[in-house]
């Protein structure tokens, strides 16, 4: 088994705990508090004193990988031992993970959409039945209640955290209602115990799209073991990756069974209970199912990344509250909620500013095009769904239901956030930011 230490210092990423603990409460985040999810371990580097005239000559990408050597002797150890596919490493995987989180099933799946499928497959889904979820968040979700033949139903979110507003989720229950779908958005856990409360006075259950969330905490617990289903997500640009991929989750034997069934064409044995020394060719098909089955060189990737979780999300956790200070006096940036009104831990999946159009004589798209000008790549997300051409045309009747939801859908944009950025990686995208303002206020 490959070393557990890791390829890559983080020193340049880190400040002392008095530092951060000071990045924690800044004045831009409306939530904020001196709670710090994953305090830094590594001693600081002397910070050189911001120069808002330098520009980067090399472009900063708006995320990245952080592959250790580990991940990759894991991954040549599975080539080398002639079983690439489903196989002991994906069971390891599913075992660690389900510890990680306290969860009784972990099961893995070729991609959170993937998972998103089989879950409203296995909750038996009709026409006509309904899925309460958010329209700030990725399509993954809705297309998949759509395309299991249920009805998307938009709750709007919270100003401050861009995550469902529970206090609007009772009046769109129905009885057709059999799903509510939160999304941890950016990494911050929503308020799942008034999610809960709503939920179980309805005997409705509670998806958590966790795609975001990794390594987050909700009341000292982790994200994934705490509604009746969490689905994560491995893209490459989450917190950990196994280069696609991701987990579903849950406490229910029954649905945990119908999952693992229908992920695999819906046969009662899987490859490596099949072709493996102790197993035996023969299956059942006992359903209709899919190839959403993830293989051993990605959870070769998975094992690393999940021991290595930790550091990561500090990494992020201290570049986050470094935007947020450096930020703070910047009155047409909007500077994202760094905490909740209860206790959580956030995961910084993403950082995303709220920029404050009437203060600039630009848009969100003109100040994303020139921090691309300025080597500072971004991303967005997202767009609402609601807004999206097909939601347009097939749910007419959203426009202008979800004030919150269209408010950030304009103004939103993703900085550049990953464990390999050091200080002077913020700098100089924080720098570059009050170059574009300077230039464009009204």
């Amino acid at each position: 088994m490959p070393s557990s230490k890791s390829p890559v210092s983080l020193d340049s990423a880190m400040l002392d705990d008095k530092a951060v603990a000071g990045l924690a409460t800044v004045p831009c985040s409306p939530t904020a508090s001196s709670r710090v999810p994953f305090p830094p371990v590594q001693p600081p580097r002397p910070a050189k004193a911001l120069d808002p005239e330098t520009r980067r000559t090399e472009f900063l990408p708006f995320s990245r990988p952080f592959i250790g050597e580990e991940e990759i002797a894991e991954v040549v150890d599975s080539l080398r031992s002639g079983w690439i596919t489903t196989g002991p490493k994906t069971a390891a995987f599913e075992a660690e993970f389900a510890r990680v989180t306290g969860a009784r099933h972990a099961i893995s799946i070729s991609s959170a959409t993937a998972g998103l499928h089989l879950v409203f497959l296995a909750l038996d889904l009709k026409p006509g039945d309904e899925v309460i979820t958010p329209s700030m968040t990725f399509v993954a979700a809705v297309n998949m209640a759509v395309m299991a033949g249920a009805t998307p139903v938009f709750v709007d979110v919270e100003r401050e955290t861009l995550n469902l507003d529970p206090d609007l989720i009772e009046e769109k229950i129905t009885e057709r209602t059999r799903a509510i779908v939160p999304v941890h958005y950016a990494g911050l856990p929503c308020d799942l115990d008034r999610i809960h409360q709503v939920a179980k006075k309805h005997g409705i259950p509670v998806i958590e799209d966790a795609a975001h969330a990794v390594g987050a905490m909700h009341k000292g617990r982790p994200i994934g073991a705490l509604s009746d289903i969490t689905v994560f997500s491995f893209h490459p640009i989450k917190n950990m990756t196994t280069g696609e991929g991701g987990m579903v989750t849950t406490n229910d034997d029954r649905l945990a069974e119908r999952l693992k069934l229908l992920r695999f064409h819906g046969m009662d044995r899987d490859a490596w209970k099949r072709y493996s020394a102790s197993g035996s060719p023969h299956y059942e098909v006992l359903a209709p199912g899919f190839k959403y089955n993830m293989m051993d060189i990605q959870a070769a990737l998975g094992l690393h990344q999940l021991r290595r979780l930790p550091e990561i999300n500090r990494a992020r956790t201290t570049h986050a509250l470094l935007y947020s200070k450096l930020l703070a006096d910047v009155p047409e940036v909007l500077c994202p909620a760094s905490a909740a009104t209860y206790p959580c831990e956030h995961a910084w999946h993403l950082y995303v500013p709220r920029l404050n159009k009437e203060r600039l004589s630009i848009d969100r798209d003109r100040f994303m095009a020139l921090l691309k000008e300025e080597n500072i790549g971004t991303g967005l997300h997202f767009k609402a769904v609601h807004e999206h051409h097909f939601y347009r045309e097939r749910f007419p009747s959203n426009a202008g239901r979800l004030p919150v939801s269209e408010w950030a859908s304009e103004r939103i944009l993703s900085l550049p956030l990953f464990p390999q950025m050091d200080e002077k990686d913020v700098q100089d995208v924080v720098a570059a930011v009050r170059r574009i303002v300077r230039a464009s206020r009204r």
